[in-house]
Protein backbone atom coordinates (compact mmCIF):
# COMPACT_ATOMS: atom_id res chain seq x y z
CA UNK A 1 0.00 0.00 0.00
CA UNK A 2 1.14 3.26 -0.90
CA UNK A 3 2.40 5.79 1.79
CA UNK A 4 0.04 8.56 2.06
CA UNK A 5 1.79 10.97 4.11
CA UNK A 6 5.57 11.77 5.05
CA UNK A 7 6.67 10.77 1.20
CA UNK A 8 9.39 12.79 0.95
CA UNK A 9 13.06 13.24 3.17
CA UNK A 10 15.11 15.96 3.82
CA UNK A 11 17.67 14.58 1.43
CA UNK A 12 14.78 14.57 -1.37
CA UNK A 13 13.90 17.99 -0.83
CA UNK A 14 17.32 19.34 -1.01
CA UNK A 15 18.36 17.35 -3.80
CA UNK A 16 15.15 17.85 -5.87
CA UNK A 17 15.57 20.92 -8.49
CA UNK A 18 13.19 20.81 -11.13
CA UNK A 19 10.41 23.17 -11.37
CA UNK A 20 7.21 21.63 -9.94
CA UNK A 21 4.97 20.48 -6.80
CA UNK A 22 5.98 17.66 -4.90
CA UNK A 23 3.54 15.94 -2.77
CA UNK A 24 4.52 14.62 0.84
CA UNK A 25 0.95 13.67 1.76
CA UNK A 26 -2.12 14.80 3.54
CA UNK A 27 -2.27 18.16 1.50
CA UNK A 28 1.60 19.51 1.90
CA UNK A 29 3.28 20.03 -1.11
CA UNK A 30 7.02 20.95 -1.74
CA UNK A 31 6.36 24.00 -4.69
CA UNK A 32 9.76 24.99 -6.42
CA UNK A 33 9.78 27.55 -9.03
CA UNK A 34 11.12 28.56 -12.11
CA UNK A 35 13.83 30.27 -10.91
CA UNK A 36 14.35 27.49 -7.70
CA UNK A 37 12.93 28.60 -5.12
CA UNK A 38 11.81 26.11 -2.75
CA UNK A 39 8.49 26.78 -0.44
CA UNK A 40 6.02 24.58 1.27
CA UNK A 41 2.40 24.89 0.59
CA UNK A 42 -0.97 23.65 1.84
CA UNK A 43 -3.70 22.74 -0.51
CA UNK A 44 -7.38 22.05 0.24
CA UNK A 45 -10.92 21.93 -0.86
CA UNK A 46 -13.83 24.07 -0.23
CA UNK A 47 -17.17 25.01 -2.21
CA UNK A 48 -15.65 23.01 -5.11
CA UNK A 49 -12.59 24.79 -5.76
CA UNK A 50 -8.98 24.25 -5.25
CA UNK A 51 -7.52 26.74 -2.15
CA UNK A 52 -3.73 26.82 -1.81
CA UNK A 53 -2.01 28.63 1.52
CA UNK A 54 1.91 29.17 1.57
CA UNK A 55 3.42 28.02 5.09
CA UNK A 56 7.25 29.22 4.05
CA UNK A 57 10.19 28.41 1.81
CA UNK A 58 12.26 25.80 3.15
CA UNK A 59 15.47 27.77 4.29
CA UNK A 60 12.94 28.89 7.18
CA UNK A 61 10.87 26.03 7.87
CA UNK A 62 12.24 22.62 7.94
CA UNK A 63 10.32 19.28 6.49
CA UNK A 64 9.24 18.35 10.31
CA UNK A 65 8.13 22.11 11.00
CA UNK A 66 5.81 21.94 7.92
CA UNK A 67 4.27 18.76 8.81
CA UNK A 68 3.48 20.06 11.79
CA UNK A 69 1.69 23.05 10.45
CA UNK A 70 -0.12 20.86 7.57
CA UNK A 71 -1.47 18.17 10.30
CA UNK A 72 -2.93 21.22 12.20
CA UNK A 73 -4.46 22.70 9.20
CA UNK A 74 -5.81 18.73 9.05
CA UNK A 75 -6.98 18.82 12.43
CA UNK A 76 -8.96 22.35 11.83
CA UNK A 77 -10.92 21.02 8.65
CA UNK A 78 -11.95 18.04 10.58
CA UNK A 79 -13.86 19.77 12.99
CA UNK A 80 -15.31 22.20 10.62
CA UNK A 81 -13.23 25.13 10.55
CA UNK A 82 -11.37 27.33 7.93
CA UNK A 83 -7.78 27.32 8.73
CA UNK A 84 -6.89 29.37 5.69
CA UNK A 85 -9.89 31.88 6.64
CA UNK A 86 -8.79 32.01 10.66
CA UNK A 87 -4.57 32.14 9.45
CA UNK A 88 -6.04 35.63 7.30
CA UNK A 89 -7.95 36.80 9.91
CA UNK A 90 -4.94 36.18 12.51
CA UNK A 91 -2.69 38.19 10.24
CA UNK A 92 -5.07 40.91 9.40
CA UNK A 93 -5.49 41.61 13.32
CA UNK A 94 -1.47 41.91 13.26
CA UNK A 95 -1.47 44.70 10.15
CA UNK A 96 -1.61 48.10 11.13
CA UNK A 97 -3.96 49.34 8.57
CA UNK A 98 -2.88 53.16 7.64
CA UNK A 99 -5.50 56.25 7.20
CA UNK A 100 -6.23 57.34 3.17
CA UNK A 101 -4.16 60.21 4.10
CA UNK A 102 -0.90 58.43 5.19
CA UNK A 103 -1.15 56.02 2.38
CA UNK A 104 -2.19 58.61 -0.11
CA UNK A 105 1.38 60.02 1.22
CA UNK A 106 3.02 57.32 0.73
CA UNK A 107 1.85 56.69 -3.04
CA UNK A 108 2.43 60.19 -3.93
CA UNK A 109 6.21 60.02 -2.66
CA UNK A 110 6.55 56.85 -4.73
CA UNK A 111 5.11 57.73 -7.91
CA UNK A 112 6.81 61.56 -7.73
CA UNK A 113 9.76 59.84 -9.47
CA UNK A 114 8.24 59.37 -12.53
CA UNK A 115 6.63 62.40 -12.61
CA UNK A 116 8.81 65.09 -15.01
CA UNK A 117 7.33 68.50 -13.15
CA UNK A 118 6.67 69.92 -10.52
CA UNK A 119 3.53 71.31 -11.23
CA UNK A 120 2.52 67.75 -11.54
CA UNK A 121 3.12 66.94 -8.16
CA UNK A 122 1.40 70.12 -6.99
CA UNK A 123 -1.66 68.64 -8.79
CA UNK A 124 -1.36 65.53 -7.27
CA UNK A 125 -0.50 67.00 -3.40
CA UNK A 126 -4.02 69.45 -3.80
CA UNK A 127 -5.88 67.36 -4.57
CA UNK A 128 -5.40 64.89 -2.20
CA UNK A 129 -5.13 66.63 0.48
CA UNK A 130 -7.69 69.54 -0.15
CA UNK A 131 -10.67 68.13 -1.67
CA UNK A 132 -9.58 64.37 -0.43
CA UNK A 133 -9.87 65.90 3.14
CA UNK A 134 -13.19 63.79 4.33
CA UNK A 135 -11.97 60.67 3.85
CA UNK A 136 -7.83 61.34 4.93
CA UNK A 137 -8.55 60.83 8.47
CA UNK A 138 -10.52 57.16 8.20
CA UNK A 139 -8.46 54.30 7.48
CA UNK A 140 -8.44 52.57 4.13
CA UNK A 141 -10.38 49.79 5.12
CA UNK A 142 -13.22 51.23 5.93
CA UNK A 143 -13.84 53.71 3.64
CA UNK A 144 -16.94 52.82 1.10
CA UNK A 145 -18.50 54.29 -2.17
CA UNK A 146 -20.46 56.77 0.33
CA UNK A 147 -17.33 58.62 1.25
CA UNK A 148 -15.93 58.76 -2.28
CA UNK A 149 -18.80 60.33 -3.55
CA UNK A 150 -18.71 62.89 -0.43
CA UNK A 151 -15.54 63.54 -2.06
CA UNK A 152 -16.15 64.04 -5.83
CA UNK A 153 -19.77 65.35 -5.76
CA UNK A 154 -18.83 68.90 -4.57
CA UNK A 155 -16.86 69.00 -8.04
CA UNK A 156 -18.82 67.09 -10.12
CA UNK A 157 -21.00 69.75 -11.89
CA UNK A 158 -18.62 72.52 -11.45
CA UNK A 159 -15.29 71.29 -12.10
CA UNK A 160 -15.58 67.78 -13.82
CA UNK A 161 -11.98 67.28 -15.07
CA UNK A 162 -10.41 68.08 -11.85
CA UNK A 163 -13.10 65.60 -10.22
CA UNK A 164 -12.14 62.83 -12.73
CA UNK A 165 -8.79 63.17 -11.99
CA UNK A 166 -9.15 63.61 -8.36
CA UNK A 167 -11.40 60.31 -9.10
CA UNK A 168 -8.73 58.67 -10.74
CA UNK A 169 -5.74 59.22 -7.80
CA UNK A 170 -7.83 57.89 -4.97
CA UNK A 171 -8.84 54.50 -7.15
CA UNK A 172 -4.76 54.43 -7.54
CA UNK A 173 -4.36 54.98 -3.20
CA UNK A 174 -6.97 52.42 -3.06
CA UNK A 175 -4.68 49.71 -5.37
CA UNK A 176 -1.81 50.15 -3.39
CA UNK A 177 -4.09 49.61 -0.02
CA UNK A 178 -5.48 46.33 -1.60
CA UNK A 179 -2.42 45.38 -3.26
CA UNK A 180 -0.74 45.35 0.11
CA UNK A 181 -3.23 43.18 2.00
CA UNK A 182 -4.97 46.75 3.95
CA UNK A 183 -8.09 45.84 2.01
CA UNK A 184 -10.59 43.13 1.00
CA UNK A 185 -12.96 44.72 -0.35
CA UNK A 186 -13.43 45.99 -3.88
CA UNK A 187 -11.80 49.29 -5.02
CA UNK A 188 -14.53 51.89 -4.08
CA UNK A 189 -13.46 54.69 -6.45
CA UNK A 190 -13.38 52.10 -9.28
CA UNK A 191 -15.24 54.10 -12.26
CA UNK A 192 -16.68 51.31 -14.84
CA UNK A 193 -19.41 49.70 -13.68
CA UNK A 194 -19.00 51.45 -10.08
CA UNK A 195 -19.40 54.92 -9.74
CA UNK A 196 -20.15 55.67 -13.50
CA UNK A 197 -23.88 54.74 -12.40
CA UNK A 198 -23.82 56.46 -9.72
CA UNK A 199 -22.23 60.28 -11.13
CA UNK A 200 -24.20 62.11 -13.87
CA UNK A 201 -22.47 61.49 -16.86
CA UNK A 202 -20.83 64.09 -18.93
CA UNK A 203 -22.16 65.48 -21.93
CA UNK A 204 -19.71 65.08 -24.63
CA UNK A 205 -18.94 67.86 -26.39
CA UNK A 206 -16.99 69.04 -29.43
CA UNK A 207 -13.21 69.46 -28.34
CA UNK A 208 -11.76 71.83 -31.10
CA UNK A 209 -8.26 73.14 -30.63
CA UNK A 210 -6.63 75.81 -28.93
CA UNK A 211 -7.91 79.51 -29.49
CA UNK A 212 -5.07 80.23 -32.07
CA UNK A 213 -4.39 83.90 -33.72
CA UNK A 214 -4.25 83.79 -37.25
CA UNK A 215 -0.41 84.39 -38.31
CA UNK A 216 -0.69 87.46 -40.45
CA UNK A 217 -1.64 89.12 -37.03
CA UNK A 218 1.90 88.19 -35.48
CA UNK A 219 3.90 91.28 -36.38
CA UNK A 220 0.92 93.25 -35.31
CA UNK A 221 0.92 91.74 -31.80
CA UNK A 222 4.42 91.08 -31.13
CA UNK A 223 5.35 94.74 -31.67
CA UNK A 224 2.61 95.50 -29.04
CA UNK A 225 4.22 92.49 -26.77
CA UNK A 226 7.47 93.82 -26.98
CA UNK A 227 6.54 97.20 -25.19
CA UNK A 228 5.01 95.03 -22.42
CA UNK A 229 7.98 95.06 -19.35
CA UNK A 230 8.36 92.13 -17.08
CA UNK A 231 9.35 88.77 -17.22
CA UNK A 232 5.73 86.86 -18.21
CA UNK A 233 6.41 89.10 -21.64
CA UNK A 234 9.62 87.83 -22.33
CA UNK A 235 8.56 84.55 -21.57
CA UNK A 236 5.94 84.79 -23.99
CA UNK A 237 7.38 86.13 -26.74
CA UNK A 238 10.63 83.68 -26.27
CA UNK A 239 7.52 80.68 -26.41
CA UNK A 240 6.62 82.40 -29.73
CA UNK A 241 9.77 82.89 -31.49
CA UNK A 242 10.68 79.14 -30.38
CA UNK A 243 7.48 77.69 -31.12
CA UNK A 244 8.01 75.98 -26.95
CA UNK A 245 4.90 74.68 -25.06
CA UNK A 246 4.69 76.59 -22.03
CA UNK A 247 5.94 73.98 -19.59
CA UNK A 248 9.27 73.75 -21.56
CA UNK A 249 9.80 77.70 -21.27
CA UNK A 250 8.96 77.94 -17.99
CA UNK A 251 10.63 75.15 -16.81
CA UNK A 252 13.89 76.26 -18.73
CA UNK A 253 17.12 76.76 -16.75
CA UNK A 254 20.18 78.41 -17.33
CA UNK A 255 22.36 74.87 -17.83
CA UNK A 256 20.48 73.90 -20.80
CA UNK A 257 21.27 77.63 -22.79
CA UNK A 258 24.07 77.57 -25.36
CA UNK A 259 24.40 80.98 -26.13
CA UNK A 260 27.62 80.41 -28.06
CA UNK A 261 25.82 77.79 -30.46
CA UNK A 262 22.39 79.59 -30.12
CA UNK A 263 20.67 76.62 -28.80
CA UNK A 264 18.44 75.63 -26.07
CA UNK A 265 18.48 71.96 -25.20
CA UNK A 266 15.16 71.12 -23.39
CA UNK A 267 16.01 67.41 -21.73
CA UNK A 268 13.38 64.54 -22.00
CA UNK A 269 11.89 64.86 -18.81
CA UNK A 270 10.47 68.15 -19.81
CA UNK A 271 9.20 67.47 -22.57
CA UNK A 272 5.96 65.61 -23.73
CA UNK A 273 7.41 63.00 -25.66
CA UNK A 274 9.94 62.03 -23.56
CA UNK A 275 12.48 62.79 -25.62
CA UNK A 276 15.41 65.45 -25.76
CA UNK A 277 14.84 68.60 -27.83
CA UNK A 278 17.02 70.91 -29.42
CA UNK A 279 15.94 74.52 -29.91
CA UNK A 280 17.87 76.48 -32.56
CA UNK A 281 17.93 80.16 -30.90
CA UNK A 282 16.88 83.18 -33.23
CA UNK A 283 18.77 86.44 -32.60
CA UNK A 284 16.12 87.96 -30.87
CA UNK A 285 15.51 84.56 -28.64
CA UNK A 286 19.36 85.44 -27.47
CA UNK A 287 18.58 89.04 -26.58
CA UNK A 288 15.87 88.25 -24.67
CA UNK A 289 18.21 85.65 -22.87
CA UNK A 290 20.84 88.26 -22.79
CA UNK A 291 18.43 90.61 -21.12
CA UNK A 292 17.62 88.20 -18.43
CA UNK A 293 20.93 86.36 -17.96
CA UNK A 294 22.79 87.51 -13.99
CA UNK A 295 24.87 90.95 -14.63
CA UNK A 296 27.58 89.05 -12.62
CA UNK A 297 29.36 85.81 -13.03
CA UNK A 298 28.11 82.69 -14.99
CA UNK A 299 24.68 81.60 -13.95
CA UNK A 300 23.71 78.85 -12.20
CA UNK A 301 22.85 75.73 -14.19
CA UNK A 302 20.01 74.79 -12.16
CA UNK A 303 18.61 78.72 -12.33
CA UNK A 304 15.33 79.39 -13.75
CA UNK A 305 15.27 81.37 -16.75
CA UNK A 306 12.51 82.99 -16.28
CA UNK A 307 11.68 83.43 -12.60
CA UNK A 308 8.93 84.99 -10.71
CA UNK A 309 10.03 88.30 -9.94
CA UNK A 310 8.12 88.12 -6.56
CA UNK A 311 8.96 84.02 -5.39
CA UNK A 312 11.98 83.48 -7.18
CA UNK A 313 9.90 79.98 -8.35
CA UNK A 314 8.65 78.87 -11.20
CA UNK A 315 6.16 81.49 -13.45
CA UNK A 316 2.37 79.88 -12.94
CA UNK A 317 0.89 78.65 -16.01
CA UNK A 318 -1.48 81.15 -15.99
CA UNK A 319 1.01 84.28 -16.24
CA UNK A 320 1.41 84.13 -20.00
CA UNK A 321 -2.00 84.11 -20.50
CA UNK A 322 -2.94 86.83 -18.29
CA UNK A 323 0.04 88.67 -20.37
CA UNK A 324 -2.11 88.22 -23.77
CA UNK A 325 -5.84 88.89 -21.78
CA UNK A 326 -3.72 93.02 -20.89
CA UNK A 327 -3.38 93.53 -24.18
CA UNK A 328 -7.17 92.76 -25.10
CA UNK A 329 -6.83 90.51 -28.09
CA UNK A 330 -10.28 89.52 -29.63
CA UNK A 331 -10.70 86.86 -30.35
CA UNK A 332 -8.40 85.65 -27.27
CA UNK A 333 -5.88 83.31 -28.67
CA UNK A 334 -4.30 80.52 -26.34
CA UNK A 335 -0.64 80.47 -25.41
CA UNK A 336 -0.51 76.83 -26.76
CA UNK A 337 -2.40 78.59 -29.81
CA UNK A 338 0.71 80.59 -31.03
CA UNK A 339 2.47 76.80 -32.03
CA UNK A 340 -1.00 76.35 -34.41
CA UNK A 341 -0.18 79.91 -35.68
CA UNK A 342 3.49 78.54 -36.50
CA UNK A 343 2.50 75.68 -38.26
CA UNK A 344 -0.09 77.18 -40.02
CA UNK A 345 2.85 79.85 -41.46
CA UNK A 346 5.06 77.31 -42.02
CA UNK A 347 2.59 75.16 -44.17
CA UNK A 348 1.11 78.47 -46.04
CA UNK A 349 3.43 81.11 -46.33
CA UNK A 350 6.93 79.04 -46.62
CA UNK A 351 8.25 76.57 -48.92
CA UNK A 352 10.54 74.89 -46.02
CA UNK A 353 9.36 70.98 -45.59
CA UNK A 354 6.87 69.62 -43.37
CA UNK A 355 9.35 66.99 -41.55
CA UNK A 356 11.35 70.67 -40.80
CA UNK A 357 8.05 72.05 -39.28
CA UNK A 358 6.70 68.97 -37.62
CA UNK A 359 10.15 68.67 -36.13
CA UNK A 360 10.43 72.52 -34.33
CA UNK A 361 7.06 71.64 -32.86
CA UNK A 362 9.21 68.72 -31.11
CA UNK A 363 6.28 66.20 -33.36
CA UNK A 364 7.68 62.43 -34.10
CA UNK A 365 7.27 62.31 -37.81
CA UNK A 366 6.70 58.85 -39.76
CA UNK A 367 6.32 55.47 -38.57
CA UNK A 368 8.61 54.10 -35.79
CA UNK A 369 10.98 52.35 -39.10
CA UNK A 370 11.29 56.15 -40.38
CA UNK A 371 12.23 57.48 -37.28
CA UNK A 372 14.78 54.96 -36.41
CA UNK A 373 16.13 55.86 -39.64
CA UNK A 374 16.14 59.55 -38.88
CA UNK A 375 18.91 59.61 -36.55
CA UNK A 376 19.43 63.69 -36.96
CA UNK A 377 17.14 66.47 -35.68
CA UNK A 378 17.96 68.33 -38.42
CA UNK A 379 18.90 71.44 -36.52
CA UNK A 380 20.67 73.38 -39.71
CA UNK A 381 17.44 73.45 -41.32
CA UNK A 382 15.24 74.16 -38.43
CA UNK A 383 17.44 77.20 -37.67
CA UNK A 384 16.81 78.65 -41.02
CA UNK A 385 13.46 78.15 -40.35
CA UNK A 386 13.15 79.52 -37.41
CA UNK A 387 15.15 82.80 -38.10
CA UNK A 388 12.72 83.08 -41.10
CA UNK A 389 10.03 82.79 -38.62
CA UNK A 390 11.25 85.09 -36.04
CA UNK A 391 11.86 88.02 -39.58
CA UNK A 392 8.37 87.65 -39.98
CA UNK A 393 7.36 88.37 -36.44
CA UNK A 394 9.25 91.13 -36.17
CA UNK A 395 8.14 92.68 -39.57
CA UNK A 396 7.48 96.40 -38.85
CA UNK A 397 4.19 97.31 -38.29
CA UNK A 398 3.04 100.47 -40.41
CA UNK A 399 0.72 102.19 -42.82
CA UNK A 400 -1.08 98.53 -42.47
CA UNK A 401 1.80 97.23 -43.97
CA UNK A 402 3.87 94.46 -42.81
CA UNK A 403 7.82 93.29 -44.22
CA UNK A 404 6.91 91.26 -47.21
CA UNK A 405 6.35 87.45 -46.53
CA UNK A 406 8.75 86.45 -49.35
CA UNK A 407 11.59 88.49 -47.75
CA UNK A 408 10.86 87.42 -44.29
CA UNK A 409 11.92 83.71 -45.49
CA UNK A 410 14.83 84.19 -47.09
Amino acid sequence: MARTLNRLSARTVAALSSPGRYADGGGLYLRISEGGSKQWVFLSRAGGRQREAGLGGVNSIPLARAREIAAGFRQAIAEGRDPIEERRVERAKRIVVPTFGQLADEVLASLKVGFRNEKHIAQWEMTLSEYAKPIRHLTVAEIGTDDILKCLRPLWSEKRETASRLRGRIEKVFDAAIARGFRRDANPARWKGHLDVLLPKEKKAARGHHAAMAFADLPFFMERLRGVEGTSARALEFTILTAARTGETLGARWGEIDLTERVWTVPGERMKAGREHRVPLCARAVDILKELRPDRGKPNPIALVFPSGRTGKALSNMSMTMTVRRLKIEPEPTVHGFRSSFRDWCGEATSFPREVAEAALAHAVGNAVEQAYRRGDALEKRRKLMVAWASFCGGTVGQGKVVPLARAAR
